[in-house]
């Protein structure tokens, strides 16, 4: 069984979640204060942890840095991260805090299930080879000739 952390202060928000995943086998954790999302994530070592953008003290972006740098000293187990954000230019900032992926709310079920599907299933990813000084140069359209 998948356990999915959700920390959202807006009720509605955790009833999306919640609801996107009744009947599956995921088991939904909630929380209100994004002060109470390192405690949580020690407690149900989740799959996904989902936060959203503005939770009052700790912010969504806030508690996903806090969650790298505990999981970087070893002491928090490493999660995938998924940030809902208020609008699409917010986009910046979730990549800035590390996050695994971000949703912009209001939060379409299907496209969070597929999201958390992608996330928690995608194997790692491996990085590409660094270009090389001989590596031949992309050829391009030729340019035209005057005339």
């Amino acid at each position: 069984m998948e356990t999915i952390l959700v920390a959202a202060e807006a009720p509605w928000v955790r009833e999306q979640v919640r609801t996107a995943f009744v009947g599956r086998d995921q088991r939904v954790v909630e929380v209100r204060r994004g002060q109470d999302v390192r405690g949580a994530v020690a407690e149900y070592e989740p799959d996904l942890v989902i936060l959203d953008m503005q939770i009052a003290n700790m912010g969504g972006v806030a508690a996903s840095i806090d969650l790298r740098l505990e999981a970087g000293e070893g002491r928090l187990p490493d999660t995938k991260i998924l940030l809902l954000l208020d609008r699409e230019a917010d986009r910046f900032i979730a990549r800035r805090a590390d996050v695994d992926g971000e949703l912009v709310k209001p939060i379409d079920a299907g496209i969070l299930r597929r999201t958390a599907k992608r996330l928690l299933h995608e194997a790692p990813a491996e990085e590409s080879p660094a270009p090389t000084a001989d590596a031949p140069e992309p050829v391009g359209e030729p340019e035209a000739a005057d005339g």
